[in-house]
């Protein structure tokens, strides 16, 4: 009984886990132009990151995204 309990639910979290690997490309590679578009302004003047009113982590994000998508020849991908 236990172990059915466990095999069950390793079962739901690998099958969550494959869903939240699916990335929809294009949305990401939206999201990033424009959060790029959004502090380009910022960093062309002269602040740096930290500054700028975007957490590192959106930014850090985009640039793993943009790296990957060029990586696997997405379409709309571009070298950050």
């Amino acid at each position: 009984m236990r172990a059915t309990c466990v095999a069950m639910a390793v079962l739901a979290l690998m099958a969550s886990c494959a869903d939240a690997a699916v990335i929809d490309w294009q949305a990401e590679l939206q999201r990033c132009r424009a959060l790029r578009a959004n502090i380009a302004p910022l960093l062309q003047a002269g602040e740096g990151i930290s500054a700028v009113g975007r957490s590192n982590r959106s930014v850090r994000r985009c640039i793993w995204i943009q790296r990957i998508a060029v990586r696997k020849k997405i379409p709309g991908a571009e070298v950050w």
